[in-house]
């Protein structure tokens, strides 16, 4: 391996290290918690080889934003292979992007709340952020219904999954009646 390779290496391994810890600090205390000296303290590097890697706390959520894009979808793809039918994938989908939003809350703050210096729905939109819309897209595409495009239906789906999520982990509505909402929204939105 050459100096160069090692270096390279180590500078991956580094950049990991700060978004593990940024996210792990975020999901322990909140991203207030979250500031470059805290950071550099837990991962004993010095600030300057924080901003080597980052400019800032902006940047550290979009990596993780993007880090947990990924995971999301690869969540919510396992989820619909093992269901059966287009019922059951819509259901699938749901249950996991739920139950993702309620295990990693900073993450998903991370990708859906935050300013991770992230464009969304537009053409420079990271490939990370395009492919998680495409694994809500892929299942519910062929439930939009005639005359509906299909990209359309999964923002107001999914839209509707945001406002499950966001608003049963802000106490606004009642975690034991989630599953009813699920299977309202698969149910009615959904043309089988």
């Amino acid at each position: 391996m050459s100096v160069q390779e090692r270096k390279e290496r180590e500078r991956a391994e580094r950049e990991r290290l700060i978004v593990a810890t940024a996210r792990e600090l975020a999901e322990q205390q909140g991203w207030d918690a979250v500031t470059t000296r805290r950071l550099a303290e837990r991962i004993e590097y010095s600030q300057p080889v924080l901003y080597s890697h980052f400019r800032g706390k902006r940047e550290i959520i979009g990596a993780v934003a993007l880090q947990g894009a990924a995971e999301l979808a690869a969540a919510v793809r396992a989820a619909t292979a093992a269901a059966d039918g287009p019922r059951a994938r819509v259901y699938a989908l749901a249950r996991a992007y739920l139950d993702f939003a309620e295990r990693n809350p900073a993450v998903y703050d991370a990708i859906f709340q935050l300013d991770g210096g992230l464009a969304y729905a537009q053409e420079d939109t990271p490939e990370v952020l395009k492919d998680a819309f495409a694994s809500l897209l892929e299942p519910l595409g062929g439930v939009a219904g005639e005359g509906v495009a299909p990209e359309l239906f999964t923002e107001v789906f999914w839209a509707c999954l945001h406002g499950v999520a966001t608003l049963t982990r802000t106490g606004r509505l009642l975690p034991e009646d989630t599953d009813r909402r699920v299977r309202m929204l698969v149910d009615r939105l959904a043309v089988y």
